[in-house]
């Protein structure tokens, strides 16, 4: 592909709705020598857009790269289109009139589908019908409107009573209107209903309630998506052509205009048996039965993928998910992930990694091939990207948020098949977009769990004050000496117990914080003279052991004990003061009567103290 690229947003990148759309805009910039992307604006994961509202999406992503911009429904605020416009991009609307917002707009003629469909209920003498739809949305607002003047035109007025506000467009918004029916005592004979889906939830929840349909109530749908013709009753609905908007949504972008254009795309009723009618049964022909084998085929793909998804990012966890090791167990051909340096909205994104259909599998996996990192925001995904999309074959590089509940990481490309007939959310990026999030949580949670447990293990095996070996440690380091000791009958180990003469009086003159001071000094210089193979540790107080691992020579440890006395009876400087302290130690040796290391913490303590009472005697003479 050499021509333009165009953004379509939406709040999920797939589906029987999105993604049908999606796949009309494609077709129709393929034929015009172009190429699409495809950008989710709700967060990884979310149940449905209805629920989720309109997604507070608000950064400039891939705009470099675009030539204009085609909006899904609830995919971003107008507010986001008029940015774009301002920064040169015409925009184009799905199911909604921003006309008024100086953007264009193309709407499926709702009105007269519906009309079409009351006109015919009222001709099997149904007088009180009803309509049910979530009415927040602008299409149905319209559909709404097409109900009222169905029926008005026959005169007959609406019953306030038979208007049912679904709480979404999905199966769970039909089988509220369903609740709510029942609950009134089926004051209806007849209704219709904002979409199929909200109808498949209907019919499902009365007729588990025991009501025979058509019978007790006649249902017409909207949208003919595939199982309204499997459905018993089979569906009757109104046929908006989802690949006609999407390709009327392409012609107002690819060739602008100063002028804010609304284009309308006809809808048509389609006659089955839940409206009433004589049932047709069901159409069979051999191409009928290959395209419904080829479905099944689609969704038992569709579930390997979830499945694979989830053991390559929730599994064992062998590599790390910034690789994007994992995106070869999907049908995606390459991909790359972009990661948040920060919260800006012009914020730029690290490459953290990138996949080659041709790179071997499992890991390691090839880097993607060079390119400027980071990148703005709006330069993002790279331009080697788009090279991998085939648009004839039905492939387009797709972007989703890789957002969780406790961070914002950044943003997943990958190119890959549109999916077109799975209910909307489940297709593979928005699984992929929750899974990867999770992942990434993951990982930093364990992290923070190895730190926090190598912290507990430092402060209990460590002095809090000095960060030397606490007594814990000390006994540990002594039992292996005393372990070799024994295996080895040439080795010998010293122990050393240190006490600091005056401490208590530098604590009461100068107060605790120096004399805190004073011992995180004394074991600093005392590391700073020993190997690496020997320990210090403080006992507390002013009490230090040290553990001389291996006296090569007799009378050995006499030069460590020089060495040390120098040290620690040197004057230290504390808080601008020279102070002095004396020092006393004792000393053991394993060899000279045993190895055992508690005899020896015993010997070099009470060598310590005949040390300190023979100091006290040369004092006082």
């Amino acid at each position: 592909m050499t021509g333009r690229t165009f953004g379509v947003l939406a709040p999920f990148v797939g589906g029987d709705y999105y993604g049908a759309i999606i796949a009309g805009i494609n077709a129709a910039a393929v034929a015009g020598g172009d190429r699409i992307i495809g950008i989710q604006t709700l967060d990884p994961g979310s149940y449905s857009a209805d629920r989720a509202g309109v997604p507070d999406f608000r950064r400039p992503v891939a705009w470099r790269h675009l030539a204009g911009l085609v909006v899904l429904p609830g995919a971003v605020d107008i507010s986001y289109a008029t940015m774009a416009r301002a920064a040169g991009l015409p925009v184009a609307f799905v199911a909604q009139d921003a006309t008024t917002a100086g953007c264009s707009a193309v709407l499926a003629d709702n009105r007269t589908g519906v009309r079409e469909a009351v006109a015919h209920l009222i001709g099997h003498g149904h007088s009180r019908i009803a309509f049910a739809g979530h009415l927040a949305h602008y299409d149905l607002q319209e559909r709404h409107q097409g109900y009222r003047e169905g029926m008005l035109s026959h005169g007959l007025a609406p019953p306030p009573d038979l208007l049912f506000n679904a709480a979404d467009n999905h199966e769970t918004g039909g089988a509220g209107v369903a609740a709510e029916l029942l609950r009134a005592g089926m004051p209806a004979t007849a209704v219709v209903i904002g979409t199929d889906r909200n109808a498949l939830g209907l019919i499902e929840h009365l007729t588990a309630a025991g009501h025979r349909l058509p019978d007790d109530l006649a249902v017409v749908g909207f949208d003919d998506i595939p199982d309204a013709t499997f459905l018993i009753p089979s569906l009757s609905t109104v046929r908006q052509p989802l690949d006609e908007l999407g390709a009327a949504a392409y012609g107002l972008v690819a060739a602008p205009d100063d002028r804010a254009r609304l284009r309308k795309v006809p809808t048509a009723f389609v006659r089955r048996d839940s409206c009433g009618c004589p049932g047709a049964g069901l159409p069979v022909s051999e191409p009928q039965a290959r395209t419904l084998f080829g479905q099944v085929q689609l969704l038992q793909g569709t579930l390997n993928i979830q499945y694979e998804l989830s053991i390559g990012l929730l599994g064992t966890h062998d590599g790390d998910p910034r690789a994007l090791h994992w995106l070869g167990r999907t049908p995606a051909v390459a991909g790359c992930l972009g990661l948040w340096q920060d919260d800006e909205p012009d914020a730029k994104l690290d490459l953290a990694g990138g996949f080659r259909l041709d790179a071997p599998l499992p890991p390691p996996v090839p880097a993607p091939p060079p390119v400027p990192a980071p990148l703005p925001v709006s330069e993002f995904p790279p331009e080697q990207l788009f090279a991998r999309a085939d648009g004839p074959a039905g492939d387009i590089v797709f972007l989703v948020p890789v957002r969780s509940r406790h961070r914002d990481w950044g943003v997943l490309a990958a190119v890959g098949p549109i999916q077109s007939t799975t209910p909307p959310g489940r297709e593979m990026m928005n699984h992929s977009g929750a899974l990867l999030a999770a992942a990434l949580d993951y990982d930093v949670m364990m992290t923070a769990l190895r730190e926090q447990e190598e912290s507990l293990r430092n402060a209990a095996l460590h002095d809090h004050l000095t960060g030397l070996p606490n007594r814990v440690l000390l006994e540990d380091r002594l039992e292996q000496a005393g372990m070799r000791a024994v295996r080895q009958p040439g080795y010998r180990y010293a122990v050393l117990l240190l006490d600091l003469d005056g401490f208590k009086a530098v604590n009461d003159r100068l107060g605790h914080a120096a004399g805190d001071q004073l011992l995180v000094e004394v074991a600093r210089r005392l590391t700073g003279l020993l190997r690496r193979t020997d320990t210090v540790a403080r006992l507390g107080g002013d009490e230090f052991v040290i553990l001389i691992d291996g006296v090569l020579a007799p009378g050995g440890e006499r030069a460590v004990c020089d060495s040390v006395t120098a040290a620690l009876t040197s004057p230290f400087v504390l808080d601008g003061r020279r102070v002095s302290v004396g020092l006393s130690i004792g000393v053991a040796v394993s060899g000279e009567g045993t190895a055992d290391p508690d005899h020896l913490l015993r010997e070099a303590d009470a060598a310590m103290y005949r040390s300190k009472a023979d100091a006290t005697a040369r004092r006082r003479d």
